[in-house]
């Protein structure tokens, strides 16, 4: 392994640890979606990981073709500057119709009383549609969002990926391209997980019984802002 090899794969481990930690998109949906859905931890492990996979592949298969092509760097920054914007009104689009649905959730579960006459007799009741409709709700969407959060984070770029490791590791050989790329792909989805999991297993041991009504809205916000923010702040 030549030395511009190890001096890119450390640059790679470095960029794609910062890169995932300062881009709240990484991780935030999983975090929202993991509490408003209930997930298992097993759930979580695998919709998170199976979305970090399907984030770094896509600018590894378009970083590839454009190598093999013989592609311009700027050609291939026009794509995943495309791409980029798909992702980010993917998730904003994502966070308005959840957010929307959570509301219609909320009304839907709000507790009323019911006014009845037996007999000359006056009596009410507290009620709510909640166990009508949780269940129906839960089987209906419960395989969608996971397909939903992978199709986003397919479309969504690995930004540094391309220029500033694939194609420099191109120049040595394939053996190289390959390390610099493994380990880009390995610290982005490790990374992506450990604060999905620290989040999680630390939000366990807090008290926030009193806004798990507001969940699935809280969670379409999280998501509409991760949208907001790449697609207008640049983040």
């Amino acid at each position: 392994m030549t030395p511009e090899i190890t001096a890119l794969i450390i640059t790679a481990i470095s960029i794609a640890f910062f890169h995932t930690l300062l881009g709240p998109d990484h991780y935030l949906p999983f975090i929202a979606m993991s509490k408003s859905r209930n997930w298992s931890l097993r759930k979580t492990i695998l919709v998170t990981i199976s979305c970090g996979i399907g984030h770094v592949l896509g600018s590894i298969v378009l970083g590839a073709v454009g190598i093999a092509a013989g592609l311009a760097i700027t050609n291939i920054e026009t794509i995943e500057s495309f791409r980029g914007t798909i992702a980010a009104w993917g998730l904003i689009t994502f966070g308005i119709v959840y957010t929307t649905w959570g509301f219609r959730q909320l009304y839907k579960n709000k507790t009323h009383h019911h006014e009845h006459f037996h007999d000359g007799v006056h009596h009410s009741h507290v009620h709510t549609h909640h166990n009508d409709h949780a269940h129906a709700h839960n089987v209906e969407q419960k395989n969608i969002t996971p397909w939903v959060l992978f199709t986003i984070f397919i479309f969504g770029p690995c930004e540094p990926l391309i220029p500033l490791l694939m194609y420099p590791a191109a120049k040595s050989n394939l053996t190289g391209l390959l390390l610099v790329t493994g380990s880009f792909a390995l610290v982005t989805v490790a990374t992506m997980l450990a604060i999905v999991m620290v989040s999680i297993l630390g939000f366990s041991f807090k008290p926030i019984k009193k806004v798990q009504k507001y969940s699935h809205i809280i969670a379409g916000i999280t998501i509409l802002l991760c949208g907001v923010s790449i697609q207008f702040l640049g983040l």
